[in-house]
């Protein structure tokens, strides 16, 4: 019995998010104690609780209903976030919410999950191959359409997190070496010209080699390095186009300490004290200076790394990144295992959710990467986010016990 429980059951899987569960709670909980926000913490209990009955349902439905379904709930968050452009609130400067009655629900953290269902859907095709280029444009639309809604909100954050996803899927799918550098160039040029004109040129270099050695053909890999260039000296204009708070923010990330102290950067300079000060094995639960005197403000939602950093040290932060470490090795390890393409695709397509987001989030805290309002999974205080997180590991719970399905 216990036998055919491990074979149908990932413990693995399970344990560790739940892990990640708990202590974002706690950490919730610290992020709040002497701010008299206890209703926070509250909330997110009842919000992991009904997360966790959702991901056991989803982890025991039926594998081919969620193939079924895959289509039809993609299209179901594409109307969501068309109609919360028109109906939505907005909230700290993104119209991304539905106000429903006390609780908020945020369309773009659901469409993660669907985007990931039509993508691997589409994929799991056998007549469909990346090295076809119709093939590619399609694939490509089904992450760009729910990427253009979100930038309309505007929230580049949420947005950056569908084309990292994309990658890969890319790499998995069998894309050739110069897809991959070709959707990566241009970003990556665009982010050293913020540096000056030396990374700039740097940067330029390496991908012309990169195009050149990868090329497909001479005509086509010009036309991608010049769009390169080009992405790269637009951005000046772009930056000029974006609003005051979001330059805040490039400000803030190329120099902290100086862009703005007390406004746009003083959240990742406190993070950052917070984190140092920590020391080895933290100052204790609940005796975080930074934490308890509210430093950071909205401690709970972006900068949530900091509480464990804080209170339980660089061992305590080590013991987190562990996890999720754990849970992406593990994601991996389903979409290697399972024998139907789907399954493979959709499983390789939720870390790259999950991957991007802890990078950025976890970059953020320690003023590696710019503060783009990134939540970190399972951590971060947030409803919607919550249990489109735990929803995602039902279905990495279900396509382990469906791995021996065609």
């Amino acid at each position: 019995m216990a036998g055919q429980f491990k074979e149908h059951f990932d413990v693995k899987t399970f344990f560790t998010s739940l892990a990640l569960v708990i202590v974002g709670l706690v950490s919730i909980y610290s992020a709040t104690y002497d701010a008299g926000l206890s209703d926070i913490a509250f909330k997110q209990m009842i919000w992991a609780g009904g997360g966790l009955v959702i991901m056991l349902i989803i982890a025991y439905s039926p594998f081919k209903l969620i193939q079924f379904l895959a289509y039809p709930s993609y299209v179901a968050t594409i109307l969501l976030l068309v109609s919360v452009l028109l109906l939505g609130r907005t909230v700290s400067g993104s119209q991304s919410w539905f106000n429903l009655g006390p609780l908020r629900l945020q369309p773009s953290e659901f469409a993660k999950l669907t985007t990931a269902l039509a993508l691997a859907t589409y994929l799991s095709r056998s007549d469909i191959s990346l090295q076809q280029l119709k093939h590619l444009l399609v694939a490509s639309g089904i992450v760009l359409l729910p990427v253009v809604l979100i930038l309309l909100q505007p929230d580049t954050g949420t947005a950056i997190i569908y084309l990292a996803m994309f990658l890969p899927v890319l790499f998995w799918g069998g894309a050739s070496h110069f897809v991959i550098v070709a959707a990566i160039a241009p970003p990556s040029v665009a982010l050293a010209a913020l540096f000056g004109t030396t990374p700039f040129l740097i940067a330029v270099l390496v991908f012309g080699v990169l195009l050149y050695l990868t090329k497909q053909n001479r005509v086509l890999a010009a036309m991608v390095f010049s769009v390169t260039v080009l992405v790269g000296v637009s951005s000046q204009f772009i930056y000029d186009g974006m609003k005051p708070y979001q330059q805040k923010r490039i400000q803030t990330f190329l120099d902290p300490s100086s862009a703005d102290p007390r406004g746009a950067g003083y959240n990742v300079l406190q993070s950052k004290v917070a984190i140092g000060s920590g020391g080895v094995f933290g100052k204790g639960y609940l005796q975080g200076t930074q934490t308890q005197l509210n430093f950071i403000p909205e401690q709970w939602t972006d900068f949530i790394f900091c509480v464990p950093g804080e209170e339980f040290g660089f061992l305590g932060a080590c013991a987190v990144l562990f996890l999720f470490t754990a849970l992406l090795v593990r994601g991996v390890h389903v979409a290697a295992i399972v024998k139907n393409k789907f399954a493979s695709f959709l499983a390789i397509a939720i870390v790259g959710v999950f991957a991007p987001h802890i990078f950025i989030n976890v970059g953020m805290a320690l003023g590696l990467l710019p503060v783009i309002g990134v939540p970190l999974p399972f951590l971060s205080y947030g409803g919607s986010a919550l249990i489109a997180n735990v929803m995602m590991v039902g279905l990495l719970m279900n396509l382990y016990a469906n791995r021996k399905e065609y």
